[in-house]
């Protein structure tokens, strides 16, 4: 199992101490703490993108160049790239940059994204077009790190490209995955592709998205891709050296994160259904939510994994208004006495 570090970016005031980071702050945290993560024997770090809400990360591709100039050997990504929202030549650009600047490391998980309707808004855009104007873009984003020179014909979205040879090339490559698990046509347009698949786990009952992998591997095998393909899923974590100390110090936050989550959906997508309440013995039993010490970490990754076939696993510790010397510490002792045990 691979184990990567994730992060949204939520920009939270601590419920424990009453901490508030800034701006400021919570990027430096990320940056730091993938320098860690990268000692500690993570495999790569995600960072989410997000325009107009509490999740302040807008700019992944400036957060992995710094990381990258940090770092040796993690896997740089993104947890996802909006690819619906963005230009492809631009996004090809960046994460090509990228690319060049750290080696060779980069790969990109793109998202749909339609689930925040205000971003579509924000950026001149309707979000009944966001199953058209994904796939449009994330199949002009394969053709654009080819190395190939590429023309194309222009649809209603978007202008014709003509001639057009990316700068700079990336390195190798861009590794692209599709971040979805929800949703049928998204499951198609991976499998169609031949692209890896990231679950957005974090959001419900992992079990929930069993049956969608197990259709994501059928229709990738009858397209007869030459390779197996590879599935991610992703987690909210916190972890201490005993249980009892990690559940005390993370409910209050965890509960905190999540209703600010509920809060950001529904405004950024009023169609968003009802949240149930909070359940904290729930969600750390049945949903996305693992909590414990380091043996009961690495035993409910190892059965999450099991049960969606997942090579990769991405884990979310700073959330809540978590201090970043707590997120420090729980990726050194992940490191040390959790990633030993994973299969």
């Amino acid at each position: 199992m691979k184990l990567s570090l994730m992060d949204l970016g939520d920009r939270i005031a601590d419920p424990v101490t009453g901490a508030d980071p800034t701006p400021a702050e919570r990027h430096r945290a990320i940056v730091e703490a993938a320098a860690v993560a990268d000692e500690a024997g993570f495999h790569g770090v995600h960072i989410g993108e997000h325009h107009g809400l509490d999740y302040i990360y807008s700019a992944p591709p400036v957060i992995l160049a710094a990381i990258a100039e940090r770092t040796r050997n993690l896997r740089l990504s993104t947890a996802v790239t909006l690819a619906a929202n963005l230009d492809p030549v631009r996004a090809a650009e960046d994460y090509a940059t990228v690319d060049v600047l750290s080696g060779g490391r980069c790969e990109v998980v793109v998202g749909r994204g339609n689930i925040f309707a205000a971003t579509f808004t924000l950026f001149g855009q309707r979000v009944e077009d966001s199953a058209e104007l994904f796939a449009e873009r994330v199949e002009l984003l394969i053709r654009l790190w080819s190395g190939e020179t590429v023309n194309w014909p222009g649809s209603r979205h978007r202008a014709a490209i003509t001639g057009f040879e990316l700068q700079p090339p990336p390195t190798g490559g861009v590794p692209l995955w599709v971040g979805g698990g929800s949703s049928v046509a998204t499951i198609e347009l991976a499998a169609r592709l031949g692209l890896d698949l990231m679950l957005p786990s974090v959001f419900g009952n992992p079990a929930n998205f069993k049956p969608m992998v197990e259709s994501y591997r059928e229709k990738f095998a009858a397209y007869g891709h030459a390779r197996e393909p590879k599935v991610g899923a992703a987690w909210l974590v916190n972890v201490g050296e005993t249980s009892q100390g990690a559940r005390a110090r993370w409910e209050p936050r965890y509960r905190t994160y999540f209703e600010s989550m509920a809060r950001m959906l529904t405004r950024a997508n009023p169609e968003t259904p009802p949240f149930a309440g909070f359940d904290f013995e729930h969600v750390t039993t049945h949903g996305p939510a693992l909590v414990g010490s380091p043996d009961e970490l690495a035993d409910r990754l190892n059965r999450g994994a099991e049960l969606l076939t997942a090579d990769t696993n991405l884990i979310s510790l700073n959330v809540g208004g978590l201090p970043t010397g707590e997120f420090l510490d729980m990726i050194e002792l992940i490191g040390e006495k959790v990633i030993p045990q994973l299969h």
